[in-house]
């Protein structure tokens, strides 16, 4: 990702409906459909800033891994620990079959090898070790925002399938999430490419708008891992290690 993006994340994560919301349907997600054991050990690969860790703790014992040292600086003052560097997908130094969760969250559509990626996860799992992943959703709605974050490619609901499907891992659960904003999302995206004014999508709206949004997609905190979510802007995927 390119310096700004970083910066912003920075920034804005704790203040932006987008990271404040994802986290509240990420947890019920690992709570519902991935249930760490008592004493989890969980690594977050790609773990940016670190704001996700908090919420992580909550399951277990965390670990994280980001590559910009500048963010990783940021996510080892919020985590109280040194938190690692080693890239996927080779993930050198990451000890195998190791870990109860790995989380990845908006992290391997930036792999070019997004099957080595995973399959160099799985191998840090115990047996019985789960795999929990976010993508973005999509190819169609590629714009600025793909471009500036570096990413590869977007998915779709079968790619993302295929690739655990190919890999070591089991699949357990795929969907959908961010749904009941996409209709909104769709809009502002094709509305963007006709006037030609595209960018990355992560200001902060104002205050008011900012609350309606969280609000909005947390709410999808109640639903998802429970009943299947209509297209949206992502996608999470669920694997077992065997």
């Amino acid at each position: 990702m390119e310096r700004v993006v970083y910066d912003r994340m920075a920034e804005l994560d704790q203040l932006h409906w987008w990271y404040r919301a994802r986290r509240e349907v990420l947890a019920a997600l690992i709570r519902r459909r991935a249930a760490p054991p008592i004493g989890a050990r969980i690594l977050e690969i790609g773990c940016g800033t670190g704001h996700n860790l908090p919420m992580l703790s909550e399951f277990g014992a965390v670990e994280a891994i980001e590559v910009d040292p500048a963010a990783r600086a940021v996510a080892e003052g919020r985590l109280g620990r040194p938190v690692g560097s080693a890239p996927l997908p080779g993930l050198n130094g990451v000890p195998e079959r190791t870990f109860d969760l790995i989380g990845s969250f908006d992290v391997i559509e930036h792999i070019a090898d997004d099957a080595a990626a995973v399959a160099s996860i799985a191998r840090r799992l115990k047996p019985g070790g789960l795999f929990v992943m976010t993508v973005p959703a999509h190819q169609w709605m590629w714009s600025a925002h793909d471009v500036v974050n570096h990413h590869q490619r977007r998915y779709s609901k079968s790619s993302l399938g295929r690739l655990i499907d190919g890999s070591p891992l089991k699949l357990e659960a795929l969907g959908f999430f961010n749904s009941l904003l996409f209709p909104l999302a769709v809009g502002a995206r094709l509305a963007g490419k006709v006037t030609g004014r595209q960018d990355s999508d992560d200001k902060l709206p104002p205050g008011p708008l900012n609350a309606a949004l969280e609000k909005a997609f947390a709410a999808e905190r109640h639903l998802i891992g429970r009943v299947p979510l209509p297209p949206g802007l992502s996608l999470f995927a669920v694997a077992s290690a065997t």
